[in-house]
């Protein structure tokens, strides 16, 4: 009986916590796109390895450009980036907040899928 005792304070919260990062990894808080250009985009982590990126925003030729960091999980993902380098594209992404570990990556912005931009007004 003891032993049980024992067992359930020990998994109880392990359990708690695995559900609560199962939720707050599938519960999207927000979802869009960013027209950028990729300017980086690398491996990191010394245990948890994650890849993260950084969009460039330019909205206006000579204005401030703006920076949009993002995390990708999907390996499909990361060879379209790579293949798309130079190219501006449209990152799709998902927001989830409250993700209890940089484990799965350093931001909140999840990308899903790129698109390269068509640039002709023709």
């Amino acid at each position: 009986m003891r032993v049980l005792k024992w067992l359930l304070w020990l998994l109880l919260p392990l359990a708690l916590f695995a559900m609560y990062t199962w939720a707050s990894l599938s519960w999207v808080y927000s979802s869009g796109d960013r027209v950028g250009y990729v300017q980086k985009l690398s491996n990191k982590g010394w245990l948890c390895k994650t890849w993260e990126g950084e969009l460039v925003l330019v909205t206006v030729p000579g204005t401030q450009a703006e920076k949009f960091y993002f995390t990708v999980r999907d390996p499909g993902v990361i060879a379209k980036i790579n293949a798309l380098s130079g190219d501006r594209v449209r990152l799709q992404y998902e927001e989830h907040k409250g993700v209890p570990s940089s484990c799965f990556g350093e931001t909140s912005y999840y990308v899903y899928n790129v698109l390269k931009v068509n640039d002709d007004y023709n």
